[in-house]
Parts: structure tokens; sequence; C-alpha cells
């Protein structure tokens, strides 16, 4: 069987901040290959990787995600550059377009057409670092130099001041057909926030898509598809079953309106269609509890690893057996760190 390369999710703080120094050093020494923050409306996603990169030398350090709408695709070029020099080239650049709720009730922009914005933003992202030339570019979401209105006129293209390392690597993170299949066009690798190693048919079709459209030779021999994996160790498995639950009622019933719930239709396309009906309506009903109990044992079992090592290893046998050769695991325990990486192997 072949191995797994397994990175481990820092994810984005509650109301304190908290990193998990401890945890990301252990990772780092048992030699998982990468660690990931993340960002919502709390806690941003660039900060935590800076500190993370002070204090480790190996590891690589991504973002799952920074939100495009947040940042100009200048502004995230800049912050990509500048923490890949600082760290020794362990940079890798995670973008995602968020969803409507929080891009137009935080950010305060329009939510537009999120394929659109990731081509065009990875485009731009890619010609900075390139410097092949003065960065012009002219799309629907981006015109570099701005001429619309308010416009002095006085805009002129610029090649970025510091030389980044032209081979960055871009993950885009979707779990909706043209998402994936955008992210196969033109990203380096894709982020999902929870799947299934046995319906891998689910997400094929749309990679099979955009690379074609890439050309080049494009494949899954040279695109990575690097699932979030939630690792819960212990001898209870339903008491192991529990926080995953929950984590998956608040995506699948509230992160997103009742009409516009790309977790939720993503429940759906798994076969958990009357299971994500009724999980939606109790969380937005306000009955969480409710919600996290009517999530089925069978979608944590499939999506995340839970139980004993021993059903662990079983578990990570059916993730080698996939195409999938990443994992990014989100997991509090050091013990759990330290079975994956003999298991992976």
């Amino acid at each position: 069987m072949p191995t797994l390369r397994l990175g481990l999710t820092a994810g984005y703080s509650g109301a304190a901040l908290q990193i998990n120094r401890e945890l990301i050093l252990e990772a780092e020494r048992l030699g998982f290959w990468s660690v990931w923050s993340a960002e919502a409306y709390g806690s941003d996603a660039v900060s935590p990787i800076a500190y993370m990169a002070a204090f480790t030398s190996t590891i690589k350090l991504g973002t799952a995600i920074m939100q495009m709408p947040a940042r100009t695709p200048a502004m995230t070029a800049m912050t990509a550059m500048t923490i890949d020099a600082m760290s020794g080239g362990r940079f890798i650049l995670g973008l995602g377009p968020s969803g409507p709720q929080v891009v137009e009730g935080w950010h305060g922009v329009a939510y537009g057409k999120p394929l659109t914005r990731t081509r065009e933003y990875v485009n731009i992202v890619r010609n900075i670092i390139a410097r092949e030339a003065p960065l012009e570019f002219q799309g629907e979401h981006y015109q570099i130099p701005y001429a619309g209105p308010g416009a002095t006129g006085l805009g002129k293209p610029l090649k970025s001041i510091i030389h980044g390392r032209k081979d960055l690597q871009i993950y885009t993170a979707s779990i909706g057909p043209a998402g994936i299949e955008c992210s196969a066009e033109c990203a380096d690798g894709l982020i999902p926030v929870w799947m299934h190693p046995e319906r891998f048919d689910l997400l094929q079709p749309s990679l099979e898509k955009g690379f074609a459209k890439a050309g080049g030779g494009k494949s899954l021999a040279n695109f990575d598809v690097a699932p979030f994996v939630t690792c819960v160790m212990g001898d209870d498995l339903e008491r192991c079953r529990r926080p995953i639950k929950a984590s998956l009622a608040l995506y699948i019933g509230g992160m997103g309106a009742r009409s516009k719930n790309f977790y939720n239709d993503y429940a759906k396309r798994l076969g958990y269609e009357e299971a994500a009906i009724k999980i939606q309506d109790l969380f937005l009903s306000g009955k969480r509890g409710e919600a996290a109990a009517a999530v089925p044992d069978a979608l944590v079992d499939a999506t995340a690893l839970v139980g004993t090592k021993a059903h662990i290893r079983d578990r990570l046998e059916t993730w080698k057996a996939s195409p999938v050769r990443s994992l990014l695991i989100k997991t509090e325990q050091p013990e759990a760190l330290r079975a994956l990486a003999e298991l992976a192997l």
C-alpha cells in the first residue's frame, strides 16, 4: 500500500486566541509534511502561520484558507512571498472564495462570481510571483491598473520588488463540482473540507475536466487532493464521534443560508439527503444538540478517523487505496499524531 502524507490543521481560534505550539512541534518531530492555519470572521490565517514559521524549521506552512474577497490578489502575493522568504521556502498558499454570508456580511464586498474570481485571482498571483513583466490584468473582477470610477488615471503597472519563489504552490478549497474543476484547472492542489475516500467518483469527473482545460499533461500524478480529516482516538467509539458530529452539524446545518449551503449540498451528494435536510432544519431552529445527534454514524466513520488505534489503522488502509495522498489532520491529541505517523507509512 502507498504511504500517506500528513498535515496538521491548526484551524482558526475561538474567543481567546490559542495556538498549540507543542502539538505543532510534535507533528514536525514526527515528520508531518505540513501545518495549516485558517480564518473565518475572527482570527486571521496569516498571523498564526507567520508565528508558526518562527518556532518551526522543516514543516511546510499552509493557509487553509485565506479568503480571496478579503484581500486584493496583489496583497495576497505580497504576503505569500514574504512568509515564504521568512520561512526558508516553506509556504503553501491556500485560497478559497468563502461564502456569501461572510463575504457580504463581514467583508462588505459583493460575492460576485466565485469561480471567475478564483481564476483571475490565481492568475494574478502567479503573474506577480513570476515577475516576467509589470503587472497588467483586465478581467471581470479585477482590472490592473485600475481605471474605473474614482480612478486618478495615474495607475502604473508595477513589478514586485521582492523576488518570490516561482514554484510556490497554490491550493484552492472547494467541494462543489464546478469549484473542483476550477481547482484542477488553475491550482496545484484541492482542499475539500471533508470527503469520503470510497466516493472519489464525486470528484473524479470534475478533476478530469479541469485537467483537460489546463493541458500540459496535468493529472492526479502532479496535482494534490488534500482533504481535512478529523481524528479522535479512544476506546469509546460513540464518545469519539461526538465532537465530529457537532462540527458536521455546524457545517451542514449552519454554514450558509438555508437556500445556499455548500456543505449541505455536499452531504446530499454523498448520499445523506434526508439527514442533511433534518440537520439543517434542527440547526436553524436553534436545536444544535439535536442537529448533532441527527448526524449519521456512517457519515462520521466515512469522513473521519475515530476509535481505537486498530480501527483507525483499518480506515487508513481505505485512504491508502484511494487516489488521495495527503491528509490534513485535525486533532488535539499528541497520541493520535504518533499513531498516525506510524500507521500512515
